[in-house]
């Protein structure tokens, strides 16, 4: 049986989604609040290192929506402070099978990192928040 430890908002119904997804497919969860975990610069960039700085944000944290934290304008560094204070901005999920690390949820992508099967691609959730025009908040969760 695959194991992953999965850094989720507790309450997002859509990270709710995909880890009963994983489930349902034999992956093992380990649910790990990403708002109260002890981030550090190093473990963020294994995450993303790799990716273009608007990358690693989540795109329905309200202060991304409202455009007062605009990833695009960000350096790396400016971009890990803000992450590392509030980790809401953290785009989710993200997942670590052993060293190795993913970050969003494309469920295609996943399923061959896990080496998992899949019979049907086009049902499952996927990475957006399901209802845009309320998003998660650091008090509630949609």
């Amino acid at each position: 049986m695959v194991q992953i430890t999965f850094f989720e908002k507790p309450g997002c119904t859509n990270n709710t989604r995909q880890k009963q997804w994983l489930m349902a497919r034999g992956v093992r969860v380990e649910a790990v609040d990403i708002l109260t975990y002890p981030w550090s610069v190093d473990e963020l960039l294994a995450f993303f290192g790799g990716l273009p700085v608007n990358e690693w944000f989540n795109q329905s944290a309200p202060r991304v929506k409202s455009s007062e934290v605009v990833p695009e304008q960000l350096s790396q560094r400016v971009a890990l402070q803000l992450l590392l204070h509030e980790p809401l901005l953290i785009r989710r999920p993200l997942l670590r099978k052993g060293d190795a690390r993913k970050v969003g949820f494309d469920r295609k992508a996943i399923a061959v990192w896990l080496g998992i099967h899949v019979d049907d691609e086009s049902t499952g959730p996927g990475e957006s928040c399901p209802r845009p025009a309320r998003p998660c908040d650091a008090e509630e969760e949609i």
